[in-house]
């Protein structure tokens, strides 16, 4: 039991990225550089974990550019296109965990 108590402890640290350090991945980075004024390092730290564990790399790329384009996520939620589609319900999904764990 205790042993699963540092386990998660530690799990919740690497999500919420307090082991430190720059902020690093495509959604990470993109957090930083979008240019709001709530966003700081443990934040989209954060986000880049709740990420890590929810999206491809290749989902986070492409979500990635919603940060500086965000025109272009309304295109993609209103799209008809079954893989459009299929992105949003992933990328909704891991907005809204991130979203109840990074707050």
């Amino acid at each position: 039991m205790r042993r699963f108590g540092l386990c998660g402890a530690l799990a919740a640290l690497w999500v919420l990225g307090g082991c430190g350090g720059g902020v690093s991945g495509d959604i990470g980075r993109a957090c930083m550089a979008g240019g709001r004024n709530a966003a700081n390092a443990q934040l989209c730290s954060c986000i880049q974990g709740v990420a890590n564990q929810s999206l491809s790399g290749s989902d986070q790329r492409r979500a990635a550019g919603f940060f500086e384009d965000p025109q272009s996520a309304q295109e993609v939620r209103q799209s008809n296109r079954p893989g459009d589609e299929a992105f949003w319900r992933r990328y909704k999904a891991f907005a809204d965990r991130a979203a109840a764990i990074c707050g």
